[in-house]
């Protein structure tokens, strides 16, 4: 139970805070919800898979005993054994890195970062494990020092134990505090339950932070810094009720997606719509599309500029035109080329090359392609790489979105080619393929337009329609923030296909 003789922070003023220090526990104080489990099992299911999260639910009860009638430090040891045992240190840090900013900034206290946001140095004190919480802290909340428990390793691996002084709870975190400030006190603690009394009383200003009322978190716009990459498959964040659901769902949606991913791939593109339909699959076309083009009369096909949701983007398109649609994109895993009912096409990263070759996909028909090169999960379009624009006049717009409760139908961390089946896992997983104005030829590059400016006004229009934001993020700022790599595919040797291969 939290200490009531220190005053809730909502009685902290915030204003002329520049130059003071704060310290702040994280669960129930930086975060609303008390319990650090969903992170854990964030961690579990990213790195260990189905396993690990089913391991570390049974541990759970064991976990909670222990928390609440035995001490904090037993219950917390229970989940770090459970979901870090065995693993790579390097993977931790990439989930870590990739997908439990996301989660973290959906449940800030907003009262809590109102007072941290407004002092000059910031320090976070928590039982957490240091290898999950301190990319986001440092990244995205501004925090100057990160006191959390160091997992112990033995060659690259977690061993699942804790290093020397143990889980950072009660005077654990007082003596961390006073070995990080030294002789100097903290100007403001905030806490919010009866094991930070120690550290707080070691700073000139303390502040509980009452589970009760409930707050609403922080909005997105509050944080200084946007989250527009992040990674991992669970859309929600996993408590132990959604964590079981999630466990039992998946053997069923496995069996749902190949039967989604069957139809899609086997029956004409005119039956995909329905078949999709009877199979929970829901599909919104908006707008007109343009006929086909008509090769006898030397007619060029014409470009749909989709915005990049999944690597699905152009099937649904064609579904959509009632006819297979040809793609162009830049990596796709065989898995996807072998399952994928149209022809895709692969961009070697060569501008004369891949130029050249969509001209003659064009002369040859329609042709879809996605210009910012990988996708985004956000409402933000990344740029738009301006070759399309260049090659032909008649460019028509398409604003893609789709919405998914369970399962992201996209990754960068992990194997690309289960990206349509988790997707497809979902329950009713949605699509809304908006079709725009074809884009008049005073706005192309024949008009004396140059090539940058079509692609940025296609852009605006795009996310205009979706209500999204424009950026200039690549493909490899993307990259680089999830993964810690441009984004690079490795080239294999070419080799003949009956088909040709493509992402």
């Amino acid at each position: 139970m939290a200490n009531t003789t220190f005053p809730t922070v909502d009685k902290c003023t915030s204003i002329g805070r520049e130059q003071h220090a704060v310290v702040a526990d994280m669960d129930g104080t930086l975060l609303r919800g008390r319990s650090s489990f969903p992170y854990f099992a964030l961690v579990a299911f990213e790195v260990g898979g189905i396993l690990r999260l089913l391991f570390l639910l049974f541990a759970s009860p064991l976990a909670g005993i222990l928390y609440y009638f035995v001490s904090e430090s037993a219950g917390i040891q229970v989940l770090v054994f459970a979901t870090f045992a065995g693993m790579k240190v390097s993977d931790i840090e990439s989930v870590a890195r990739a997908v439990l900013p996301k989660f973290y900034s959906n449940d800030l206290h907003p009262e809590t970062w109102r007072v941290f946001s407004a002092c000059g140095k910031r320090c976070v004190l928590t039982a957490n494990p240091t290898i999950m919480v301190e990319a986001f802290l440092k990244n995205f909340l501004g925090a100057d020092l990160v006191l959390g428990t160091e997992i112990a390793t033995y060659k690259g691996r977690a061993t699942g134990l804790v290093r020397e002084p143990g889980i950072l709870v009660g005077k654990n975190k007082a003596d961390a505090l006073l070995k990080a400030f030294g002789d100097t006190e903290p100007d403001i603690g905030l806490g919010d339950r009866h094991t930070d009394t120690p550290f707080m009383s070691l700073c000139k200003e303390a502040f509980i932070v009452p589970p009760h009322p409930e707050v609403k978190p922080v909005t997105m716009d509050k944080l200084p810094k946007p989250i527009i990459f992040h990674d991992g498959r669970l859309v929600q964040k996993p408590t132990p009720l959604m964590a079981l659901l999630t466990i039992l769902w998946i053997p069923i949606g496995f069996i749902l997606a190949c039967l989604r991913i069957a139809a899609g791939s086997l029956l004409p593109m005119p039956l995909v719509y329905y078949a999709f339909w009877a199979l929970g699959v829901r599909v919104t076309i908006k707008g007109t599309p343009p006929p086909p083009a008509k090769k006898s009369i030397g007619q060029s096909g014409v470009l749909f500029v989709c915005s990049h949701k999944t690597l699905l983007d152009p099937i649904f398109l064609s579904m959509a035109l009632g006819r297979p649609i040809p793609a162009v994109t830049y990596s796709v895993s065989r898995l996807s080329e072998i399952i994928s009912p149209i022809k895709t096409v692969r961009l070697c990263r060569d501008r004369a090359t891949d130029a050249s070759m969509i001209k003659k996909l064009l002369e040859e028909g329609d042709l879809a392609m996605c210009p910012e090169g990988t996708t985004c999960r956000e409402p933000f379009l990344l740029r738009f790489s301006a070759l399309f624009a260049e090659l032909t006049d008649q460019l028509v717009p398409v604003a893609m979105v789709n919405r998914m409760s369970m399962f992201h139908g996209t990754t960068a961390l992990g194997w690309k080619g289960m990206d349509p089946f988790y997707f497809f896992m979902n329950p009713s997983p949605e699509y809304e393929v908006t079709f725009l104005n074809k884009l008049p030829l005073e706005l192309t590059c024949s008009a004396g337009k140059s090539s940058p400016e079509v692609a940025n006004y296609i852009q605006r229009v795009i996310a205009a329609t979706l209500s999204y934001e424009c950026t200039s993020f690549t493909r490899k700022d993307k990259y680089r923030a999830l993964a810690g790599n441009d984004g690079v595919v490795a080239e294999k040797p070419l080799r003949k296909a009956n088909k040709v291969m493509g992402c």
